[in-house]
């Protein structure tokens, strides 16, 4: 059985779909951790992006950390997160841009600092989900800002009804997704891949 058909079973098996389109798989992916699962979820992403040269993970917190610092470890680079406020700790020179949250309907003030992306370092953006590209964009945006250069975009689950990765790949991004969902009932409780 594949790593694809395997996140399949899981989404079917564990996921728990809520209104407004909403897919809960926190029992695994992003609020209780299956690491041996999601280890192998790294590797497949690893597989897909092991012939271009990645100098480090960028995800956004914090959903995103888990799965970026467990394909981290087959690439050996590091992982850094847009985070979402600016603590007492962190740099007060960063790069910084607003993303909207499809989950939780608000706009967020993410950041890096900007130590943590440099002029041409090679990055690969990555995050548990994709449904309308809002994270992403907003990830690209400080990638950009910091002169690196995007070698791709790895997404555990896309909701792919929702546009985001299909905007992404017309741009010329090279996204590479686990799952794509190509749609979803909560009445049924019915999930269908692409």
């Amino acid at each position: 059985m594949t790593t694809f058909d395997l996140l399949q079973e899981k989404i079917i098996k564990d996921g728990r779909i809520k209104p407004g389109n909403i897919l809960k798989v926190d029992s695994f992916l992003n609020h209780q951790i299956d690491v041996p699962f999601v280890s192998l979820l790294g590797k497949e992403i690893f597989r897909r992006f092991k012939d271009k040269k990645i100098d480090k993970i960028i995800t956004i917190e914090a959903s995103g950390i888990g799965i970026a610092c467990l394909t981290a470890v087959y690439f050996g680079v590091p992982v850094v997160f847009a985070k979402k406020s600016q603590g007492a700790n962190m740099d007060k020179d960063v790069y910084v841009t607003d993303v909207m949250s499809y989950t939780h309907g608000k706009m967020n003030h993410v950041a890096i600092a900007k130590t943590y992306i440099s002029k041409g370092e090679h990055v690969l953006i990555m995050d548990d989900f994709l449904a309308n590209g809002c994270a992403v964009e907003g990830l690209i945006d400080l990638v950009k800002q910091g002169g690196a250069v995007i070698e791709g975009i790895a997404i555990g689950i896309e909701k792919g009804f929702q546009g985001g990765g299909d905007a992404l790949r017309e741009k010329g991004y090279d996204v590479e997704s686990l799952a794509i969902i190509k749609s979803m009932d909560a009445k049924t409780g019915t999930i269908v891949f692409r």
